[in-house]
């Protein structure tokens, strides 16, 4: 992000560009009333420049954008004006709700900026309702994520960190913190004999175990929220586009009876159970072929499984394994996986119980739609460990917090342990001031512009 300044006024389109039935352009800043006042003629309006003195806040007024050096109308628009600090940003704000194409979008944008505002940065807008205090830093970045979030659990999650729920268990285990610090630091500067003596350990293994606590449904929080990559993984033919489909409930890949129609992976991406899956259906892998475009297909089949999370290796269950089903399964030994034995609506062939004995086996028909049910049930159990609780919501689902948190809990783990072994109040108060600031860096009281950078670098202009 280019500046922090929050004394100007910045505008942006709102809304994706595209043709839709609502566009939006977003003014914040002390110059957004004077702007619309310039650009905005009421329906009601006698003559130009109308006045919008009888224009009632957070009230959308029907009208038009004209261009102030010629008159000419751009688009036809409601208005509304949201005077400080009742607005996102706590700023003036005023959102003008245009037809959603991009010719007059952009103009309309266009002429804000020749009005005097500035193009806002990603983020920016969010950013200010941070900086002004409408937002800690954790629900500002919940923003983004319910913007994001691609199945109703990940929306779930998100809303409650949006409501603040973290930020209230952060802030209660960090005020904690204080009061062991504070104690610790009074305990430097006066004689032990002037304050009464407390005790340091009950405290810290109490906040111990509220971040441990905290962090305990972090993993499932992170894939709620990010999603799970599995890639589906054979020999030609064997029926992995079939699976995809059938994971889909619809015909999205080609489906032939020829060997390696597939030449290049597909990424779709569907909901099981609330967690975002990535199903990435990749060509056939075969030791050599001589078509070039299919070997290409197949070097990206092998980079898009050691990206993958997970592995579905797709038999075809009616016929012999072969050496390149052999060959296949070694590729997956380490990672997580599925056997999905493909096929199962034609005659079968036992498998050896030497492939991958460690892995689960499914019995599927991709054709018939089979067993789906049970490999995604299958799925989720191997993505949670078997443990899956539909209405726990997790406080955690984002990266950065879950690092701060355990960073925290190191801390005060060395903090106990320091006081513990007799080191000097001095020495522990060090740990327990870097696990406030760890705390600090989630809901903004310790925050540095660098890490609000590159925060708010991943939202989209206009948000």
């Amino acid at each position: 992000m280019k500046t922090f300044s929050i004394d100007d006024t910045i505008a942006a389109i709102a809304t994706p560009l595209g043709e839709g039935g609502v566009g939006i352009v977003k003014i914040s800043g002390p110059e957004a009333r004077s702007i619309l006042e310039q650009l905005f003629v009421p329906a009601s309006a006698v003559r130009h420049p109308a006045s919008l003195v009888h224009l009632a806040p957070r009230r959308l007024t029907f009208g038009h954008i004209c261009d102030p050096r010629t008159g000419a109308m751009v688009d036809e628009v409601l208005a509304v004006y949201m005077p400080a600090p009742r607005s996102y940003t706590r700023q003036d704000v005023v959102e003008i709700q245009a037809h959603g194409g991009i010719v007059p979008l952009r103009q309309t944008l266009q002429l804000t900026l020749m009005s005097g505002a500035r193009l806002a940065e990603p983020g920016e807008m969010t950013l200010r309702a941070f900086v002004n205090g409408r937002l800690d830093l954790a629900q500002a970045e919940a923003v983004l994520d319910v913007v994001q979030a691609r199945t109703e659990a990940a929306l779930r999650v998100a809303t409650e960190q949006l409501e603040g729920k973290l930020s209230a268990r952060v802030r209660s285990v960090r005020a904690q913190l204080v009061e062991v610090l504070a104690y610790l630091e009074a305990s430097i500067d006066f004689v032990e004999d002037e304050i009464p003596s407390q005790d340091v350990i009950a405290p810290l293994r109490q906040v111990g175990h509220a971040l441990q606590d905290i962090l305990s449904t972090a993993d499932r929080g992170l894939i709620y929220r990010q999603g799970i990559r599995a890639a589906i993984v054979g020999r030609p033919n064997v029926g992995k586009s079939s699976l995809l489909n059938a994971l889909l409930r619809g015909e999205r890949a080609i489906v032939t009876p020829i060997p390696g129609t597939t030449r290049d992976t597909l990424e779709e991406t569907i909901n099981i159970q609330g967690v975002p899956l990535v199903l990435v259906d990749t060509a056939g892998i075969r030791a050599e072929t001589g078509d070039e475009v299919e070997r290409i297909g197949v070097e990206r089949s092998r980079a898009a499984l050691d990206r993958a999370d997970l592995a579905l290796l797709v038999i075809d269950g009616s016929q012999p394994l072969t050496d390149a089903d052999r060959s296949i399964s070694a590729l997956i030994s380490r990672k997580p996986g599925l056997v999905v034995v493909n096929k199962n609506d034609l005659p079968q062939i036992e498998l050896p119980t030497d492939l991958l004995p460690a892995v689960p086996r499914l019995s599927v028909s991709a054709l018939m739609g089979e067993g789906i049910e049970a490999l995604e049930e299958a799925v989720v159990g191997l993505v949670f460990g078997g443990a899956v609780t539909a209405a726990d919501t997790p406080l955690v689902s984002n990266p950065r917090h879950q690092a701060s948190l355990k960073r925290a809990l190191d801390y005060v783990g060395a903090a106990e342990g320091g006081q513990l072994g007799g080191l000097s109040s001095d020495l522990v108060a060090i740990d327990v001031r870097e696990a406030v600031d760890a705390l600090g860096e989630i809901t903004g009281e310790t925050v540095s512009e660098d890490l609000l950078e590159a925060i708010f670098a991943n939202f989209c202009i206009g948000k």
